[in-house]
């Protein structure tokens, strides 16, 4: 069967960490992403959930900036956690 190049652009970190988890697996790169190919085409999706993580949400960022927001100007209360843990016991 005839082949062909495919070239995309991938993080470095990322590209370095599949490197290493198929070479563990005892194939390289190409394999997988031919195996990928293979699955999507035979199952006629993304063999995974794709979905938006929740904790990018816009009210979540919102949330958290507003947190960073009264932290950065000290209007924080600091507890322990034995302090937080005798609130629940109350």
């Amino acid at each position: 069967m005839a082949q062909t190049l495919v070239n995309f652009r991938i993080d470095e970190t990322t590209k370095k960490q599949m490197e290493q988890i198929c070479s563990e697996l005892g194939i390289t790169m190409s394999t997988a992403f031919n195996i990928f190919a293979k699955k999507v085409i035979r199952e006629k999706r993304i063999p995974f959930d794709v979905s938006l993580d929740p904790f990018y949400s816009e009210s979540n960022m919102k949330a958290l900036s507003k947190s960073i927001k009264e932290l950065e100007e000290g209007n924080v209360v600091i507890k322990s956690m034995e302090e937080l843990e005798a609130m629940t016991n109350e």
